[in-house]
């Protein structure tokens, strides 16, 4: 009968030993203890999986598949008990753990490369994750991540919802085209020109480009949308259609940049939210830190190169301090 007990370390560090050579007399030498320990060993872990780990027929021995699939699987989980200690001991004295960080398509492109850049400098091993913010959401709450940006604030027990900036949305559309849009009139006009090239309306981002555009009383015909924001600026500097969107939705399209028209309506006056997200009590001077250097990218640099494209642009982005609880 099958085991389902968690599998012992040390059985299974005799095991990885005696597959490494399939010789359980040269791996009892290298444990240093008996081979008919070493036999034991290895029954008994084949009574916890249910299933032969050995060929013993065969001269020498070999794996069966089960076998190797442990080997594989096993040689991981060793290594990460061995880094286990160390890991710990680095924590005790200050040293900055191992990140898992996730962060929304947007912010990865325009500002993923300068903060892994800082992170990498204190960190003892960092793994990047973009994604959606639902996908990333869920990441968070499986432990998967242990911090997480993204464009909207998580409704989960334990976690802590940092707003790091917000940005406005304004009308783009292909330099040249006309009107210029200042007024939701203007918009209308625009309209009845060019279709809009709309953000998938399974996105978070699409949902809040579609309550912004009914505010306002816009609802224009739904023919044209794209996954990405830099599919979406080069649709329109590609003079297909006009579109919403965000300063730093812009500046991941910025190849198209210099074929479109950023245009400012203050009647459309809605915006979205980057938050930093983070399960209380665990990696808090981390995650205040990584507020900060966020804050720092986007003051310093983010605001820069938004100006290169427009004036206007860096006007519509506000950087919000650290709270504790928001």
């Amino acid at each position: 009968m099958q085991d389902h007990r968690p599998v012992d370390m040390q059985a299974l560090r005799v095991f990885v030993a005696t597959a490494q050579d399939c010789n359980m007399s040269r791996a009892a030498r290298r444990l240093d203890i008996s081979q008919s320990a070493v036999s034991q060993t290895i029954r008994l872990l084949e009574e916890n999986f249910g299933a032969p780990l050995l060929n013993r027929s065969a001269r020498p021995l070999t794996l069966t598949p089960a076998g190797i699939a442990l080997l594989n699987r096993g040689r991981v989980l060793l290594d990460e008990a061995l880094n286990l200690r160390g890991a710990v001991i680095e924590a005790s004295r200050g040293i900055k753990p191992s990140l898992r960080i996730g962060l929304v398509d947007s912010f990865a492109a325009t500002c993923g490369t300068p903060l892994v850049q800082q992170l990498l400098r204190g960190t003892t091993q960092l793994s990047v994750r973009t994604g959606l913010t639902p996908n990333l959401g869920e990441a968070l709450a499986r432990r998967e991540l242990d911090l997480v940006i993204s464009s909207r604030s998580l409704d989960l027990d334990g976690m802590a919802n940092h707003a790091l900036v917000s940005e406005r949305f304004f009308v783009i559309a292909p330099r040249g085209s006309t009107p210029v849009c200042r007024s939701v009139a203007d918009v209308k006009a625009l309209m009845r020109a060019l279709p809009i090239v709309r953000f998938n309306q399974q996105s978070h981002l699409g949902e809040q480009v579609e309550r912004a555009l009914r505010r306002v009383g816009l609802n224009p015909p739904r023919r044209l949308e794209v996954d990405t924001a830099d599919t979406l600026a080069s649709m329109v500097a590609g003079g297909i259609g006009w579109a919403v969107t965000t300063p730093l939705c812009l500046l991941q399209g910025a190849r198209s940049a210099s074929m479109l028209r950023p245009d400012v309506v203050s009647e459309i006056n809605a915006e979205r939210t980057l938050f930093l997200h983070a399960r209380e009590g665990e990696y808090g001077s981390l995650a205040r830190e990584t507020f900060a250097i966020v804050q720092t990218i986007l003051r310093e640099r983010i605001a820069g190169e938004l100006g290169a494209i427009a004036p206007s642009l860096p006007g519509l982005i506000q950087l919000h301090p650290w709270s504790d609880s928001d």
